[in-house]
């Protein structure tokens, strides 16, 4: 059985940190691409930061030098290192993990948490 189980969520203060972490059992972690995505209240669900199998990240313009995603194979956690933290990032977190494998047959493997809570207010 496959979970991903997120943790690390809660309420900051503007200008404020907080790590989140996402915990995979049931998978080979290290073949798979680690995304945080967010959904705020109204929102599409947009993707956040994303790290690859070899270690390569992409962040989307919003977040770019506040935030940083790391893994760590040997625990099968994926970590989103959250800094300077503004009210417009109060959102849900989800993490996913994602894989695709081509033998005979295009095979894609695509799971997620169940979210985390960011609240970002004074």
């Amino acid at each position: 059985q496959v979970q991903l189980v997120e943790s690390g969520g809660g309420l900051v203060q503007p200008g404020g940190s907080l790590r989140l972490s996402c915990a995979a059992s049931g998978i080979g972690f290290s073949l798979y691409v680690m995304t945080w995505y967010r959904q705020a209240p109204g929102k599409q669900r947009e993707l956040v930061a994303s790290i690859g199998t070899g270690g390569s990240t992409n962040y989307a313009d919003s977040v770019k030098g506040r935030f940083t995603i790391s893994r760590d194979n040997a625990k099968n956690t994926v970590y989103l290192q959250m800094n300077s933290l503004k009210p417009k990032d109060t959102a849900v977190y989800y993490c996913n993990a994602h894989r695709v494998v081509v033998l005979n047959s295009r095979r894609e493997y695509d799971y997620w948490g169940q979210g985390t809570q960011v609240t970002v207010s004074s």
